[in-house]
């Protein structure tokens, strides 16, 4: 029975945007995975160098996979389960506290 509701989960299709371009993602599945599905291979830049990352460990351990949900920064892209109209970025640098709020 679990494998039949799994099966039905990862049939089901999501759609959310990265940087203003659409893309498809599984139910299920988290925003770094569904990126790195879609073939996104850079999430965010270091602050200090500009320094282009991705995800790394998809565990919440490396902090690589920072991205800016639904104008939220600072957000681990590997520990958010993907949402139907989400709407991702990629991150620049560090986040401020203000620029969190809105």
């Amino acid at each position: 029975m679990f494998r039949q509701m799994r099966d039905a989960e990862s049939a089901a299709t999501l759609s959310f945007s990265f940087d203003g371009r659409p893309l498809i993602g599984r139910a299920g599945d988290t925003v770094a995975a569904s990126l790195l599905a879609n073939g996104v291979t850079i999430c965010r830049e270091t602050p200090v160098s500009g320094a282009p990352r991705a995800p790394y460990c998809l565990m919440g351990v490396c902090f690589e996979c920072l991205v800016v949900i639904d104008g939220v920064g600072n957000r681990q892209g590997c520990m958010v389960p993907l949402r139907d109209g989400m709407t991702i970025e990629t991150q620049h640098g560090r986040r401020q506290p203000e620029e969190m709020q809105g």
